[in-house]
């Protein structure tokens, strides 16, 4: 079964699998770095934004907001759950804008769906072209020459007389350009167990080249993976958040190059 698929058959079951993750306090450190960062404009868009539960949180917080997802099942529940806001389906990796945005984000490391460095690139420039004077694109990544492949994370629920399992995982081969995430989703009702298992292909990449890519368009700060608190990076974690600003004269230096 395709990741596409996998998807697509359990989208009305990724809230679930997403019940342990904080949606409000991700929105909240994002706002409070926006204001930190950027421009203090309201227009926003959320990369991969899934069911929208992002979207959602920034709506509340008065930004003009949309979203865009490669998953048209995903967006039929963003856009129930959002009736407001604009989602749109597409690939991220070259994305158009109808007018220039003042933030936008990519949640979930979602930002490694691209399929592989060139396409990670395409990511980076349309983020970049889609954004205003000092926009903002915030994300958060995994290094690659981090990643423990013997790491996962597991949690489980109950949802209309049924219970769900769900792990994932990285793993990361240690050569090339591409990891994967690994899922595996259990649904037992009755003493009846469905199981599903994937492998999601992802893009491979180590901050130092993540920083490469982006130093020609931004300027980048990058800190802790911790949405309650904001620090600085250590340098040594294989998780973070970057915050890229755009940057002015990013157009005149590629052209003069």
């Amino acid at each position: 079964m395709s990741y596409n698929a996998l998807y697509t058959d359990l989208s009305g079951y990724y809230d679930l699998m997403c019940a342990d993750i904080d949606y409000q306090e991700q929105s909240n450190c994002v706002r409070r770095l926006h204001q930190l960062f950027g421009n203090q404009g309201t227009r926003y868009l959320d990369l991969a934004c899934g069911t929208g539960p992002h979207v959602e949180h920034f709506i509340g917080y008065g930004y003009q907001a949309s979203g865009l997802d490669i998953n048209q099942p995903m967006l039929n529940i963003a856009q129930q759950r959002c009736p407001q806001a604009t989602f749109v389906q597409h690939d991220m990796c070259n994305f158009l804008v109808d007018a220039p945005l003042d933030l936008i984000t990519c949640f979930l490391y979602s930002l490694h769906y691209n399929a592989n460095i060139e396409k990670l690139m395409q990511c980076i420039e349309s983020a970049f072209n889609a954004l205003g004077p000092d926009g903002v694109f915030c994300f958060n990544a995994v290094d690659k020459d981090k990643i423990d492949n013997n790491s996962f994370v597991r949690h489980t629920t109950e949802f209309e007389g049924s219970h769900f399992m769900f792990q994932s995982g990285w793993h990361y081969n240690g050569d090339g350009e591409h990891q994967q995430l690994q899922l595996h989703i259990e649904k037992t009702s009755d003493n009846v167990t469905q199981s599903w298992r994937d492998n999601h292909p992802m893009v491979a990449i180590n901050f130092a080249q993540l920083q490469q890519l982006l130093a020609p368009f931004f300027d980048v700060t990058m800190f802790e993976h911790s949405y309650d608190k904001i620090v600085p990076w250590n340098g040594k974690s294989g998780n973070a958040i970057f915050v890229c600003i755009k940057k002015e004269n990013a157009l005149l230096c590629q052209q003069a190059a």
